[in-house]
């Protein structure tokens, strides 16, 4: 018996994907494998314009645009949501990629004051819901949409790069769990869970902090952006059973 799936070469052909945080990093790797697998890509950035369109323009494929997705706009976002009604009428798959963070002590209670907690909680969690509900029509439109944000093992370690990204990815977590109750079966939500990835994200650190890491965990490698990408894709075109979970993605770095 034949149990290839139909175009299993492109299973994303005729698809629209959105990737905010798209022109670096993970958003960027999630970006080339959606392209990669037939989707149409819209490339969200905030200040990485220039970075956007060069990637843009090596992806394979035709109708990928980069489009400015601040996280803290929602006035950008419904504006957003309009474009994308009006050229495309439907989303397929959301990957919540964006998100910003500072290495703090989580000792350093001076240094995280009330004001940056919540900038850090804003951007982090407030952001991708803003996102979230300004694009859930277009998704429940799809009848088979995937959203997909990238978490952290963070929000259950709480170990992280502060304590107000650890408690950010947290309620990231919950929100997609609710959000999956409320909206099957149209819509799955998922959360994708990495340690450290090999990225600019958090300032400071380094490759051979990210390999001491990697070397006390079962697997012992770093994650990459590719490693999270390719998880990410197995939520939209593999794991079509499952919604309101967390893909732990850490090596075992949690275990």
């Amino acid at each position: 018996m034949n149990t290839t799936p139909p175009n299993a070469t492109l299973p994303l052909a005729g698809k629209l994907a959105v990737v905010t945080g798209g022109s670096s990093g993970i958003g960027a790797a999630c970006v080339r494998l959606l392209a990669a697998s037939g989707a149409r890509v819209v490339i969200g950035f905030n200040q990485g314009a220039e970075r956007a369109e060069a990637l843009r323009a090596e992806l394979p494929g035709s109708g990928h645009r980069a489009l400015h997705i601040p996280l803290t706009d929602g006035q950008a976002h419904q504006a957003l949501a309009e474009t994308l009604r009006a050229e495309h009428g439907a989303v397929d798959v959301l990957v919540n990629s964006a998100g910003f963070t500072q290495r703090i002590a989580h000792t350093d209670i001076d240094t995280l004051t009330p004001a940056l907690f919540d900038e850090i909680l804003r951007a982090n969690a407030g952001g991708p819901f803003s996102i979230i509900r300004a694009l859930l029509p277009l998704l429940r439109a799809s009848g088979q949409a995937t959203v997909v944000s990238v978490s952290s093992v963070s929000a259950f370690t709480a170990l992280g790069s502060n304590i107000a990204y650890c408690a950010a990815k947290a309620a990231l977590d919950t929100m997609s769990v609710a959000l999956a109750r409320a909206f099957g079966p149209q819509v799955r939500f998922l959360s994708v869970s990495p340690a450290a990835v090999d990225t600019d994200f958090v300032a400071g650190r380094n490759r051979a902090e990210l390999e001491k890491k990697a070397a006390a965990t079962p697997l012992g490698r770093v994650v990459t952006p590719e490693d999270v990408a390719l998880s990410v894709l197995a939520c939209v075109t593999h794991l079509r059973t499952a919604t309101g979970t967390r893909v732990v993605i850490d090596g075992g770095h949690s275990l």
